[in-house]
């Protein structure tokens, strides 16, 4: 249930409206997810956003996804930390990354929150090995972020975007309350990719 960060080499190139007919079709698998509510309260685990430190990013950047998923994969460390991108530069990683800790006090996973005009868009990744394994988390891990991005822009609306392919983030979404909105393509680590705009409905 990650999505790709924002990143500066990111290049919108084709935007396709709502009417479309893959879209449409989208919004009939779109209802179908929302059908599969997952009550929350069952949940015995709790997400905590906290400042992300040095330390969490050089954690978060040896965890390797299996395929497809590893497209969400960081480069190194090192690399990033030589070209100051994202979380290694330490102003955005300070005006924008959290990293998600459970009940534990243990790194379960980071989030972005990208300022825009009137928006907050969220980035965000769950460690690896939590992906997918106990039904309901992802879904918490997600209303964790939406309630800090909440608290720091109450007036914001929320947003994100996730790979179109990427049914398992998707049906996550959904369930937290999100709605897709828009479609379009833009430039990923492995070329133009499509994707779905999903905006957070209270």
């Amino acid at each position: 249930m990650e999505l790709i960060p924002n990143h500066p080499k990111a290049d919108l190139h084709v935007i396709v409206g709502t009417t479309n007919i893959k879209s449409i079709r989208y919004y009939k698998e779109y209802l179908w997810f929302k059908k599969e509510d997952t009550d929350l309260s069952q949940l015995n685990t709790q997400f905590t956003l906290i400042p992300m430190t040095e330390e969490h990013g050089k954690l978060i950047c040896g965890w390797k996804y299996p395929a497809p998923y590893d497209i969400y994969n960081w480069p190194s460390w090192e690399q990033m930390k030589r070209h100051e991108e994202e979380f290694a530069d330490p102003r955005i990683r300070s005006s924008q990354y959290h990293a998600v800790i459970d009940a534990s006090g243990e790194l379960c996973g980071f989030a972005q929150l990208f300022p825009m005009l009137g928006v907050t868009r969220l980035g965000l990744g769950m460690k690896p090995d939590r992906c997918g394994r106990r039904q309901g988390a992802g879904t918490a891990f997600v209303k964790a972020i939406v309630q800090e991005a909440r608290r720091l822009k109450s007036d914001d609306e929320i947003d994100l975007e996730v790979l179109t392919w990427n049914e398992r983030a998707i049906r996550t979404y959904a369930k937290a309350g999100f709605e897709p909105t828009d479609s379009y393509e833009k430039m990923t680590p492995k070329g133009m990719s499509a994707f779905y705009c999903m905006v957070y409905r209270d």
